[in-house]
């Protein structure tokens, strides 16, 4: 996938699996591509439409929390494609769990009993409901891991101011729970996500993709309970079975560790995965558009000449 050159662009970054163009200072074009990471890496090989399921489910999870933060989207004008408002970031990551799984579960199981100063119950099993749900912030690294860190450490430190925060965590908590609610009608549960958010003009605003694979974790609702009760792994639809491919193939992303073959068929295995989740979560049926890159960015710069760019 090749950089454009838009116009009044001011700066380009290219993340592990988005390529984000800041325009006039203002407004931010953000195309997410096909990559696909995970344990930090950048993995060899593209996932086919994988860009487009993230961009498409996140526009339209966006648009049914607009009612409780403000988000940095104008418009979703390609399948691939947002545009929005350049934002001030915060310089942390909020996580919601609402169950003990993934790297909670990993770090219960080891002994600990607190997870980012926040104190876990005894006697609980993986992917158990929490009583109530639960944040668990980390670090927002440019390069690197992302790390875990407490609330008391975040303001000690600086990086967000108390009420500030305090604001983000009622945020995290109202906007995980319209998740839940859409996910429960959808026949899935909402199992554990991140946010992250910035300000403009001011203004605490909710940016980047909301409740995709990427940043999310879904199980299915129905036989649940029974799986629980039978000490059953529960099916899930999330980047998770991506993670677990990789470390029974012996990579975690530690110094010295090859990412093992992406054949073509695991790359179709992972790429229907992923039109599986986007058919799941919103009720309906995937389309594959396969847009040139001349029309990409005349379909850009016709959204940004109506914003006055």
């Amino acid at each position: 996938m090749s950089t454009f050159n838009l116009p009044k662009q001011t700066n380009f970054y290219k993340g592990k699996v988005r390529d984000v163009y800041t325009i006039a200072d203002k407004y931010m074009v953000m195309q997410v591509s096909d990559r696909i990471s995970a344990f930090d890496v950048v993995l060899p090989r593209p996932i086919p439409y994988k860009g487009q399921v993230l961009n498409q489910i996140a526009a339209q999870f966006l648009n049914a929390t607009k009612d409780i933060v403000p988000n940095w989207m104008i418009c979703s004008p390609l399948p691939n494609i947002t545009i929005g408002h350049k934002c001030e970031t915060y310089p942390v990551e909020m996580v919601v769990r609402g169950y003990l799984t993934g790297h909670a579960w990993r770090t219960y199981k080891s002994g600990k009993r607190e997870l980012c100063g926040v104190a876990l119950p005894e006697g609980l099993k993986e992917n158990d409901r929490f009583p109530t749900p639960i944040i668990t912030p980390t670090t927002k690294a440019h390069e690197g891991h992302d790390e875990d860190i407490s609330r008391e450490e975040i303001i000690s430190r600086g990086l967000v101011p108390k009420e500030e925060y305090e604001q983000l965590e009622k945020y995290t908590l109202a906007i995980y729970q319209r998740g839940q609610e859409i996910a429960k009608e959808r026949g899935l549960i909402l199992v554990d996500t991140k946010y992250e958010f910035g300000k403009r003009d001011g203004v605490i605003t909710l940016i980047d993709e909301i409740h995709t694979p990427d940043s999310s974790r879904y199980f299915y609702l129905e036989g649940y309970e029974e799986r629980q009760a039978k000490g059953e792994a529960q099916k899930q639809l999330s980047k998770e079975f991506v993670r677990e491919w990789l470390m029974a193939n012996g990579f975690q992303g530690k110094d010295g560790q090859q990412v093992p073959e992406m054949t073509d068929e695991v790359i179709k295995g992972i790429s229907e995965r992923y039109i599986e989740l986007y058919e799941n979560v919103t009720g309906k049926p995937f389309v594959k558009e396969d847009v040139s890159e001349a029309d990409t960015v005349k379909r850009i710069e016709e959204e940004l000449a109506k914003l006055g760019v």
